[in-house]
């Protein structure tokens, strides 16, 4: 049984109101908002059984508007990098808002993280829906998404269905930033990794793939379980300041596939990632310092870990590398990732 609660909705100072609802299995529970369909808080329990919250988050909307780290919201409308904000398909060159460098990242400076969405009631969760129209931060094609969360057992699923009236690349995904010892002061250095994936993808100087490699013999390899921190502070990642990586799961996308998990050894959390997504990204929050968090404190870099499942990064115009992104008038772009939660 889940409940479901409303709360007392934030002002937008954009004008209206920020809706925000609780649902509770009791084992798990979340809160999450109209705005960018963000989820608030994440509370699971430890091994001893007491519940904390294990995801980053502001007090008020006016704290989430004012920071771009996309805490807790939904990425769009396409995830990661698109280089020089450009695309182009059948002959139809587009260009995109560029919020970052020379790219444009998370769908632009008012992307899906910025938009109200219309939040409703599910038996086990909420859905929220979202149009997105043409030449949206650039994007071609009216764009409509429907975004669920349910809570089964120990388990919260994420599902993402979106279509266009025009063929665009779609790449959503969940941008929360987890620190599963529920504490604000531990660093995501305490946390643990492992990844079953063998491949990658090497970045250059402004994060965009340049090919497909094997993690064998990198300091990226974390197919056998090792401490956040061992990769963290290798020098080779110093233009990122830590991991900023993708790794590739070998998902087809009409089922999920066991990626990896993250791990807490003080609290004894640990959270399984299942998508059907073909890549995930891994950021340790390397440039989260000076943002604004819970209670007016400021948050520090590496405070948490995102693990992110989405289409690759600048996938529009790399369609060769892994996939294509594009999806066509006749077509629906699915997500859909699970977070397992368990105590050791």
């Amino acid at each position: 049984m889940v409940s479901f609660r409303p709360l007392a909705p934030w002002q937008d100072p954009r004008g209206g109101q920020i809706e925000r609802v609780t649902i509770d299995n009791g084992i798990i529970a979340l809160e999450v908002l109209s705005l960018g369909g963000i989820i608030r808080s994440l509370w699971t329990p430890n091994r001893e059984g007491e519940r904390g919250n294990v995801v980053l988050g502001c007090d008020s909307a006016e704290d989430y508007l004012a920071q771009d780290a996309h805490l807790g919201a939904i990425a769009g409308r396409y995830a990661n990098r698109v280089a020089n904000g450009q695309m182009s398909f059948n002959n139809e060159h587009y260009q995109l808002d560029v919020n970052q460098a020379t790219n444009c990242l998370h769908g632009g400076s008012e992307g899906f993280n910025r938009k109200h969405w219309h939040i409703g009631q599910l038996p086990d969760g909420v859905r929220l829906s979202l149009v997105s129209p043409d030449g949206d931060m650039g994007f071609p094609g009216k764009c409509n998404i429907q975004l669920d969360y349910r809570l089964t057992g120990n388990n919260l699923y994420m599902e993402i269905f979106a279509a266009t009236n025009k063929p665009c690349p779609i790449s959503l995904t969940q941008h929360s930033y987890f620190n599963l010892e529920s504490n604000q002061s531990i660093s995501n250095r305490d946390h643990f990794l492992q990844i079953k994936s063998q491949m990658y993808l090497p970045l250059n100087e402004l994060g965009l793939p340049t090919k497909v490699s094997s993690v064998k013999g990198t300091n990226l390899d974390f197919r056998q379980i090792k401490a956040f921190a061992n990769a963290q502070d290798d020098p080779a990642f110093s233009t990122t300041c830590g991991i900023d990586h993708c790794y590739l799961t070998g998902a087809k996308s009409t089922e999920l596939t066991h990626f990896g998990s993250l791990s807490a050894p003080h609290s004894g959390r640990s959270m399984i990632l299942y998508t059907n997504q073909p890549s995930v990204q891994i950021y340790g929050a390397n440039f989260l310092g000076g943002e604004k968090g819970r209670y007016g404190q400021l948050l520090n870099k590496h405070q948490a870990v995102c693990m992110e499942p989405q289409q690759i990064p600048n996938g529009p115009n790399q369609t060769e590398l892994i996939c294509n992104p594009w999806i066509l008038p006749n077509q629906v772009y699915h997500h859909i990732s699970r977070y397992q939660f368990e105590t050791f």
